[in-house]
């Protein structure tokens, strides 16, 4: 980011000043627009460029007949150059600055972060700290400017004191640790201002991707009228040990509900009435090793993996699979059989959990949440193939350097079975012959934009993976939604 800011205002003619002024600018009407009878506002500047978009914000406001208190945090550094010159603006408006320790006015009703910004790369300073503090302690909203002082841009940890904002307004592009890690605990609802230089934006790279409900209709085109169910992929589904047939269940109507042509279950024998009964569409049989080849050479795509377990009967079904050369995908206990013999293969997505990707890689589970864009690396190149790793923010690589993260999704999946709902979605669309990558971000984008608008609708808590099944159909069914609107 830092280089392409510079980059961009070399190319358009611009001086990063006027960037900064652009910056203040947009953020000072997205606080007019969100709360316009606002009168008294506590602008909080840090000792760097974020502070400078915050001085900007405060002449613009003090203009616009808004009272404004300003803390600045004091330093044995010099400001930077385009910081410099915008608190020169606010000192010359007739501006004045206080130190953090200023008491604050009983009638502040709005505060703007602008103390810390995204070349944070540690816990705040003490300074910092109790300043972030303070202003969280305070019953008055928070915007924050560019990402929540105190939230590390590159990865979405917290390793100290954080601002708990209620809106955050970033600017030229998004930065990834405000999509993933801890970043939904604090970004509040997030807003973007490209600084006008959308144009110029059009024409970069961004080696990673943000990915939503929104670009479903690339992945997934309308189907031929004369499309039969051979068409649509056969799939082959394998766990479901002793006590867990409700695992492989929820894979196998999930991929049914994805639009697979034909699924196929091999699990124990007891889950062969069970499953027929809740959902007859399935082809269940109990996994053999007759079956079980029968079924890697009848299947287009294979996931294995849900309710598997790691006893002998699993890591007997594993080792086969592991020899094919199909498009596959393995989740849950697969994963953790896969710790225990890492191998690399390209035809392979593996749907970790933090808690799988930490047994993967050999490390704690804290070492993968405090860095979820390495750890899905490390994954990759260890593992091969197409890595999602699960969570708020989940993030998707391939072995190409493809990297998205996934922007959909809520709290209400924090319980049992959203995972291997996922796997079905994702299996199901392997076998339509989308490519493994986008397979991947697709399912990924369809399963949490259908557990949104249950939370839309019911709220978080209670929310089942099965309920997602039946607020699935519009997102797999993107071009349903383009023929509404026409």
């Amino acid at each position: 980011m830092r280089t392409a800011e510079k980059q961009a205002a070399d190319e358009l003619g611009l001086t990063l000043y006027e960037l900064m002024q652009r910056a203040g600018a947009a953020a000072f009407n997205l606080a007019r627009e969100l709360y316009p009878q606002s009168q008294h506002w506590l602008v909080a500047c840090g000792h760097g460029n974020n502070g400078g978009d915050g001085y900007v914000l405060a002449r613009l406001a003090q203009a616009a007949g808004v009272r404004v208190t300003l803390l600045a945090l004091e330093s044995d550094k010099p400001l930077p150059q385009e910081a410099a010159y915008a608190r020169d603006a606010w000192l010359d408006a007739a501006g004045l600055i206080h130190a953090p320790e200023h008491p604050w006015p009983d009638d502040i009703d709005l505060v703007v972060d602008g103390i810390l910004g995204t070349g944070l790369a540690h816990a705040p300073r003490d300074n910092a700290a109790q300043l972030i503090e303070k202003c969280n302690h305070h019953s008055a909203p928070v915007i924050a400017l560019d990402i929540p002082s105190g939230l590390l841009a590159e990865t979405g940890a917290i390793p100290g004191a954080v601002i708990n904002a209620s809106h955050t307004i970033t600017f030229i592009a998004l930065k990834p640790g405000l999509l993933t890690g801890k970043a939904r605990d604090v970004v509040g609802e997030l807003h973007f201002d490209a600084l006008g230089l959308e144009t110029w934006l059009k024409g970069q790279t961004a080696p990673i991707t943000r990915v939503d409900s929104t670009q479903l209709a690339g992945w997934l085109t309308p189907r031929k009228p004369t499309s039969h169910k051979g068409d649509n992929g056969r799939l082959v589904i394998i766990g479901g040990d002793h006590g867990t047939a409700g695992a492989i269940r929820m894979t196998g109507e999930a991929a049914l509900r994805a639009g697979a042509g034909l699924v196929r279950v091999l699990t124990r024998s007891e889950n062969i009435a069970p499953l027929l009964t809740a959902r007859p569409e399935l082809m269940v049989q109990e996994l053999t090793s007759q079956t079980l080849d029968e079924s890697l050479e009848w299947a287009d795509v294979i996931v294995i993996g849900p309710g598997l377990g790691q006893q002998e009967w699993g890591k007997k079904a594993l080792q086969k699979v592991e020899n094919s050369r199909k498009p596959m995908l393995w989740d849950a206990d697969a994963l953790n059989l896969l710790a225990i013999n890492p191998d690399k293969r390209q035809n392979r997505v593996i749907t970790p959990h933090p808690g799988e990707a930490a047994r993967l890689l050999n490390c704690a589970v804290s070492q993968i949440e405090s860095d979820r864009l390495l750890a899905a690396d490390r994954l990759v190149k260890r593992y091969g193939g197409i890595v999602v790793l699960k969570g708020a923010g989940t993030v998707v690589a391939s072995q190409h350097g493809e990297c998205a993260i996934v922007d959909v999704g809520n709290a209400g999946m924090g319980s049992g079975g959203m995972g291997d709902v996922l796997s079905g979605i994702i299996g199901a669309l392997l076998a339509q012959k989308i490519t493994p990558y986008d397979a991947a971000c697709a399912g990924c984008v369809a399963h949490g934009a259908a557990a949104d608008v249950l939370a839309y609708r019911f709220g978080t808590r209670g929310m089942l993976a099965t309920d997602l099944l039946s607020t699935l159909y519009p997102f797999v069914n993107p071009d349903l939604n383009s023929q509404k609107n026409d």
